[in-house]
This record gives structure tokens, C-alpha cells and sequence, in this order.
């Protein structure tokens, strides 16, 4: 055997001094170990080129399967690697452009000359990662005004599809998108809207394996949700976060809209509703109704909410809540306080305090 290794590393200096690739020169050593197997294999016992070769074949093919573990073991480290390096390379390319191109400065004109957000402001809107959960009526406006103010990277989950039904209020869906998933609907009208943010579809329920990791992602949060179970669950998650939390709810003619924020001593949903209502008491939208414009309404003051929190600009509303009346075209605002024994922030409250 040790002269097979002589040949083997001789092989390989001379390869090297000469400039020979090292895929060559692995071919070589390759060529020379068939070569072996063979003479190992085919001669006869006791014969001299066999002997001096190792005499038994055994040896020769534990260090072929050595070998092929290792090569195997390099070039799966090198796939994943690859992988991993497309992977990056595709956030890249999805990520947004830092600073605007002249259409940017153009589009977003009106925004920067308002003295409260600015170019400063814009800034951090397009650096800026929003989660809206459910792009349904109020996902829909709110989406569509993030995407138009210029939020660099929205993301939307959802796992519902677009229904007839939907297309009365839910604005962003159009009728050829019927039986699509809403996710995916709402993503081609954003970047049909603006192709200079990044739309992330996430077509998946929201659940309590996934919250975490997938709010770990964003700044901030708006829920559009039309059940208790999943505004638990949001509200829950971004506390545990501290990320801000938008919420809206509708029912028939009227809206609601509040910032939920225990980091700055404003209360939690679970503050202001302790418990889900009775189902008899709280019916969804398809069972009591719901005016068509509503959404829209109260979706775009979810927009605008998340406008303030961004910039800084103006007073957002943590620890108040807009209640809007559309049958008799009023609005009011009330405050809303933490309270100590919330299941969710109250306990965070006691150990700060």
C-alpha cells in the first residue's frame, strides 16, 4: 500500500508544480485507485503487482467509502452553502433600494413637504416593516395606503380566498381574482400600486406556532381581523414583542380604531376587552351586515395611524379610541387605561413598577 500512496502524492506534487487544477489532480488519484481496485480484484492471490499493491482489497474499499463520505460531506456543505448565499442574495435583491430615485422623490412630493414627516420621515417609511394580519375589509384600504405612502416592506397574512362577497368592500380584490388566495390578490395590486416596496404573502392562518417568529420580522402591527381568538393571539404576541399594535373592528354602520401599546404605558387589547363577548352578542359581519364604504373608512385611519407612529409625526392613539358612527356621520373619542390584573400586560406592569 505505501507505494500506491508514493504514486498517489507524487501524482499530486508533480500536478501542482506544473499548475494542474485540483480536479484534475483528484481525477488522477481517482484513476490510480480504480487501477488498484482492479489489480486487487482480478489478479490472483500472491502475485507480486497484487502484494505490493496492498494484497487484499479490503482495505482499499473502507478507504473508498471513507473517501466517498467525504467528498459527499463537502459537496453537501458547498450546496448549502450555494443555497445559502442565493438566499441572501435574493433578500438582497428583494429588499428596498436605500435612498429615492428621481420617480420616488416625485411620487412621495406631497408627503415630504409636509413639515411634520418630510424627507426624514419618508425615510423611515421606506425603511420601515409592517405587518397587517387579514387582507380582508379593513386589511384592504390599509394595505393599499401603506403600499401608496411608500412603506418599504409590508407584509400581509391571510389564509382566506377571494369570494364574490367579497368585492363589495374589500376594494383591493378585483373580480378576476376571485378563487385566488387573498395574500396573493392583495401582493399584484400593491406592486401593480407602487413597484418600489416589498409585498411579503403569507397565505397561512395565523397561529400560535408561527406569531412569534413571524413578528420578530416587523416594527409594527395592524390587525384587521374579524374574530376574538386571532385578536388574542396578535395582541398577545406584539405585547410580548413590544411592538405597537393597530386595531380596527367594524359592525354594520360603525367603526372602531385604537393603538394598543403597553411599552408606553398605554393599555392592551386584553385591557380594554377582557373576555370574547357571547358569539349572540358580537355576529360577524356576514351575519349582522356591514356598509360597504366602512372599511374604507376605518382601514385608512389604520394607515394613518401607522403614518404617525413611523415618523413621529402628531399624537397617535395609544390610549384612546375612535368610535365612528357612519349612520348619523358622527365620531367620538374615549380613553381607555391599563389595568393592573391584565392577563397580558398587566403582570408586565407589576414587575416594572
Amino acid at each position: 500500500m505505501l507505494l500506491v500512496f508514493i504514486l498517489a502524492a507524487a501524482f499530486w506534487a508533480l500536478g501542482a508544480s506544473m499548475g494542474v487544477p485540483r480536479a484534475t489532480r483528484a481525477a488522477m488519484i481517482a484513476v490510480l485507485y480504480v487501477g488498484v481496485l482492479i489489480i486487487q480484484v482480478t489478479l490472483p492471490a500472491g502475485t507480486p503487482l497484487r502484494m505490493a499493491t496492498g494484497e487484499s482489497p479490503a482495505p482499499w474499499l473502507i478507504l473508498g467509502g471513507f473517501a466517498l463520505l467525504i467528498f459527499g460531506y463537502r459537496r453537501g456543505l458547498r450546496a448549502l452553502r450555494t443555497r445559502a448565499d442565493k438566499n441572501e442574495a435574493d433578500a438582497e435583491a428583494l429588499a428596498p433600494k436605500p435612498g429615492f430615485s428621481e420617480t420616488e422623490l416625485n411620487r412621495y412630493a406631497r408627503h415630504i413637504v409636509l413639515r411634520e414627516i418630510g424627507g426624514p420621515g419618508q425615510k423611515k417609511l421606506k425603511e420601515a416593516r409592517v405587518l397587517v394580519i387579514g387582507a380582508g375589509g379593513l386589511g384592504a384600504p390599509a394595505l393599499q395606503y401603506l403600499a401608496a405612502t411608500g412603506v418599504g416592506t409590508i407584509g400581509v397574512i391571510d389564509d382566506d380566498l377571494v369570494e364574490n362577497a367579497n368585492l363589495a368592500r374589500q376594494v383591493i380584490h378585483k373580480d378576476n381574482a376571485i378563487g385566488t388566495p387573498k395574500v396573493f390578490s392583495a401582493q399584484a395590486e400593491m406592486l401593480a400600486q407602487n413597484p418600489h416596496i416589498v409585498v411579503r404573502p403569507y397565505h397561512r392562518r395565523l397561529t400560535d406556532e408561527i406569531a412569534p417568529e413571524l413578528f420578530a420580522d416587523y416594527d409594527l402591527v395592524l390587525d384587521g381581523t374579524d374574530n376574538f381568538d386571532t385578536r388574542y393571539l396578535v395582541n398577545q404576541t406584539a405585547v410580548a414583542q413590544g411592538i405597537p399594535l393597530i386595531s380596527g373592528a367594524l359592525s354594520q354602520w360603525e367603526g372602531q380604531l385604537s393603538v394598543f401599546d403597553p411599552s408606553t404605558d398605554a393599555p392592551c387589547y386584553q385591557c380594554v376587552f377582557p373576555q370574547a363577548p357571547a358569539p349572540e352578542l358580537a355576529p360577524s359581519c356576514a351575519e349582522a351586515g356591514v356598509l360597504s364604504p366602512l372599511p374604507g373608512v376605518v382601514g385608512a385611519m389604520m394607515a394613518a395611524e401607522a403614518v404617525k407612529i413611523i415618523t413621529g409625526a402628531g399624537t397617535a392613539l395609544r390610549g384612546q379610541m375612535v368610535i365612528y358612527d357612519a349612520l348619523y356621520g358622527e365620531s367620538r373619542t374615549i380613553a381607555i387605561t391599563r389595568r393592573a390584573d391584565c392577563p397580558t400586560c398587566g403582570g408586565a406592569e407589576a414587575q416594572t413598577g
